[in-house]
């Protein structure tokens, strides 16, 4: 079981970390919640430290198994990601894609029951957000915090107006959730501000899915 890896952070692919360990000639695809993988984007080319855990996603029909890891910036954030993927119907991936804020936040909207809060991230609708609050309420305590934004909608450029609105519509269009196009438009703009046309913020945008 790899539970820890340090090297150079070479890029990000979506939810992939591309680690390099010092001396090695080996480049390793970390998965990260959406929260870490916005923070990581502005340290590419530094050394980096993630906790790990490591699973077994099935292909096709579970005739074949490809290891994955998945990391994470304390061991704290991985407790919560552990107790998270406990949840009837809360895989893997899910979580990854649905940890768009902090666990500290996330566990908070939970301990008070806010349903409303937890639909605004991905992969979460009314039934899953009723679901992972029946299912962790009174385990998460532990891990909350007050400090931090609680909803994608809180977390979006200040005046989501203008282009920044327009590309937010167009990936609605495209396919995306809505709940999806905001935290794509938000890690675009907070990677790289001087984007001014929904067109350029859209191409970014779906470069980085």
């Amino acid at each position: 079981m790899i539970r820890k890896i340090e090297g150079r952070l070479e890029g990000m692919e979506g939810l992939g970390a591309l680690v390099v360990p010092s001396g090695s000639g080996l480049t390793y695809e970390v998965l990260v919640p959406a929260y870490l993988a916005e923070r990581l984007l502005g340290q590419v080319g530094r050394n980096i430290e993630l906790l790990t855990l490591e699973y077994l996603e099935g292909q096709g029909q579970g005739a074949s198994f490809i290891p994955r890891l998945v990391g994470f910036g304390s061991a704290q954030e991985r407790k919560f990601y552990e107790l998270l993927i406990t949840v009837k119907g809360m895989g893997n991936r899910k979580a990854l894609k649905a940890l768009a804020i902090e666990p500290g936040a996330f566990a908070r909207a939970i301990a008070e029951r806010d349903a409303r809060a937890l639909q605004q991230l991905p992969e979460i609708g009314k039934r899953m957000a009723e679901t992972v609050i029946a299912e962790l309420i009174g385990k998460v305590e532990p891990f909350v915090t007050y400090d931090g934004p609680r909803s994608i909608e809180r977390r979006l450029p200040a005046a989501a107006i203008g282009p920044v609105a327009d590309a937010i519509s167009a990936l609605v269009a495209l396919g995306e959730s809505r709940a999806d196009a905001e935290r794509l438009v938000d890690r675009v703009s907070s990677s790289d501000p001087t984007l001014e046309s929904a067109e350029a913020i859209i191409g970014a945008a779906l470069a980085m899915r």
